[in-house]
């Protein structure tokens, strides 16, 4: 029986610095394989889903939709301008990348905390019989 060789210690580290993530299902940062924004018009939904001061993010479709309290309603795209992770939490109107932690407002598209330093993209937004929306700003 021959003895196996010991582990060096790179490898060892490796392993650990990798056991924690194994089997979480992260998604990678970047374009590969990322749905990126809107290209075309994309129906999102009823009007009434999002009430004034509140905003609503449609995951399938990378759109945060925000209405101000005059009504008023504007929509982003929610492909982090950090490293084009979609943004997947929306907590009241701070959206949060999950790659980085770079969190916007989804009411103006800003950065509210690094690493981003770009704000959102807009989208031009509209109703149509009731439902919104969104497409990319000509």
């Amino acid at each position: 029986m021959s003895a196996r060789p010991a582990a060096s210690r790179r490898t060892v580290l490796r392993g650990v610095a990798l056991a924690p993530v194994a089997g979480l299902g992260l998604t990678a940062c970047g374009p590969e394989g990322t749905p990126g924004r809107p290209t075309g018009p994309v129906e999102l939904g009823p009007e009434s889903e999002v009430a004034a001061g509140n905003a609503k993010l449609y995951r399938e479709h990378n759109v945060v939709v925000s209405r101000g309290e005059d009504g008023t309603v504007r929509a982003y795209s929610t492909i982090c301008t950090h490293a084009r992770c979609p943004i997947n939490t929306l907590r009241g109107t701070k959206l949060v990348c999950p790659c980085h932690g770079s969190e916007f407002d989804a009411t103006t598209g800003e950065v509210l905390r690094e690493p981003a330093v770009a704000p959102l993209q807009p989208l031009a937004v509209e109703v149509k019989d009731g439902t919104m929306i969104a497409k990319p700003q000509v």
